[in-house]
């Protein structure tokens, strides 16, 4: 066979393979577009109107009438939820009027026997719980009695107020000690207690009915402190019927509804102080304390009624006549004979002359007033220096306002006012002595019995402090509050060598506390640069004049 015979069939067999080839490939295509074409339809085809909002219907209407159905069914369970939040909130309000007006009932009870308006009638358990908590947060809070305190810094004290102003310690570098409360919550609060302390007052069962009506006029002081784990104690001080008669009403806010804790009835018509003063030379200071002492006790019009004593204990003999003579003259001046001078020998030291001071006294118990020749105090702090202390109960350890140095404040000293007129209580002006416990009221009886002074420290601080503390590990209440009526004259500060290193350190802080503000110091501190700045200012003027 030739091989043109071969050629025929070879070439037909190779045509067949090729065709078979084709329509595989041809069915693959085909194959494939149906896939993609089944993918893009489920991918892009728009869901059902049921699907997009979410609320499936087996047998719902369709189109515009499915959506309106729609959308009622949901409004409709808005309706609802809105209708049940409603009832909860009013059955809210109801459960908690109805607590309100059961602690008002309760509160209306007779007092129990440690002076609270809080026994309840026949209680259900929610009430008598409320009760409970709140009798035990006045129980826990210094009300009562005193709490033993480790140190002077974990003291809580008070601010004080009037109608217009608020005495507060912590100022900062942006409030004042003395200032209207800025924050209405604050406002509100002082406002609802003296409110409080009114309508108790002039409640018919507390008094003849014919009795004029107390007003916020009667309204004299009050002191205040939050302590954070139990709530806000107030003491508010009202004038009373009588001259030296005060009324004196003490207030709770356990973190709830304001509470009466008692309310004391204060003659004071009685209540002596003496007023010791240790002292060694400085006969020009103690010229200007009598001075200042007379003009108190004549504010008082107390010439008859004999309720002050003062006593100066002298170190050593130089110049003691001078101080003497001073005493005798303003005694005459002033008929005041209610006054014992004692000299001492030795070394001055401030406990020995208070301690000899309180024990020299031979009478019935008497309120001492523990007081330096620099101090200004007036009438109403002894008002206060009275109504703050209570033997066997409470001693009072009040803050006074320490002046800086006139010659600073005033730019020089020929342009220093008199002395009552320096004495405003301002940021520029002065601050409170929050670091001195030299100052204080307390009863004799409760001086003694707490050990007096410790007598084996010598010269200038640290036994205000001891003593202080030994208070403070007592039952004794600890008041301590800023009084706007005490002030700390200010005199140039002399730290002695003879001291100790603890107290030379103490000497020399309490020693630049006393000269400037914080604002007034940094003047001084650059004054070269901005007298440099002025200098600047001055050639530039100069220069475009020319």
């Amino acid at each position: 066979m030739d091989e043109s015979s071969l050629g025929g069939p070879r070439l037909t067999m190779l045509r067949r393979g090729l065709l078979a080839w084709v329509s595989r490939v041809v069915v693959l295509l085909v194959l494939l577009c149906c896939a993609v074409s089944v993918l893009y339809m489920l991918a892009c085809t728009p869901k059902g109107d049921e699907e997009r909002l979410g609320l499936p219907r087996a047998n719902g209407p369709t189109g515009k009438e499915g959506y309106q159905a729609a959308l009622q069914e949901r409004e409709e369970q808005h309706r609802h939820y809105i209708s049940s939040l409603k009832r909860q909130v009013a059955q809210l309000k109801q459960e908690l009027q109805e607590r309100g007006e059961r602690l008002r009932s309760a509160q209306s009870q007779p007092s129990d026997a440690a002076g609270l308006r809080l026994e309840p009638g026949p209680p259900e358990k929610t009430q008598a719980d409320l009760l409970a908590f709140l009798r035990s947060q006045v129980d826990r809070a210094e009300v009562h009695a005193g709490v033993k305190l480790a140190t002077e810094y974990a003291a809580v004290p008070f601010d004080s107020f009037t109608l217009q102003k608020v005495y507060q310690l912590e100022t900062g570098l942006t409030r004042h000690p003395e200032e209207k409360p800025v924050r209405k919550d604050k406002r509100d609060e002082l406002v609802e207690a003296v409110e409080s302390a009114l309508e108790t007052l002039n409640s018919p069962a507390e008094g003849n009915p014919n009795r004029r009506p107390y007003s916020a006029s009667d309204f004299i002081e009050g002191i205040y402190r939050t302590e954070k784990d139990k709530g806000t104690l107030y003491e508010l001080t009202f004038k009373g019927e009588q001259k030296h008669e005060f009324r004196r009403l003490v207030l709770f806010r356990p973190f709830g509804p304001i509470m009466k804790v008692k309310q004391e009835k204060l003659n004071m018509a009685n209540t002596l102080i003496n007023i010791i003063v240790p002292l060694a030379k400085r006969v020009d200071k103690f010229r200007q304390f009598m001075q200042n002492f007379r003009f108190a006790r004549l504010e008082m019009c107390i010439q008859q009624d004999g309720r002050i004593h003062l006593t100066v204990v002298y170190f050593g003999k130089e110049e003691m006549n001078e101080v003497k003579g001073i005493l005798e003259n303003t005694s005459k001046a002033a008929n005041f004979r209610n006054f014992t001078f004692i000299q001492l020998n030795g070394e001055f030291s401030r406990g020995k002359g208070l301690d000899v001071g309180a024990r020299f006294w031979k009478g019935s118990n008497v309120l001492l007033f523990f007081c330096d020749v620099d101090i200004y105090f007036t009438s109403e702090f002894l008002n206060t220096c009275r109504l703050n202390t209570q033997p066997g109960k409470k001693v009072f350890y009040p803050v006074l306002f320490s002046q800086y140095n006139p010659a600073i404040i005033y730019g020089h000293p020929d342009a220093v006012p008199p002395l009552e007129q320096q004495l405003v209580i301002k940021k520029e002006t002065g601050f409170w002595r929050d670091f001195g416990f030299g100052m204080t009221c307390q009863y004799r009886s409760d001086f003694i019995n707490i050990g007096g002074f410790d007598l084996d420290i010598k010269g200038w601080g640290g036994e205000d402090v001891h003593l202080y503390r030994k208070y403070l590990h007592s039952n004794l209440i600890v008041v301590r509050t800023p009084v706007r009526g005490l002030f700390h004259l200010w005199h140039e500060k002399h730290c002695a060598d003879e001291l100790t290193p603890e107290q030379y350190k103490m000497c020399m802080q309490s020693k630049a506390m006393n000269e400037a503000s914080h604002g007034q110091l940094g003047m001084l501190v650059f004054r070269h640069e901005i007298e440099a700045h002025l200098r600047k200012q001055k050639q530039k003027t100069s220069s475009k004049k020319t």
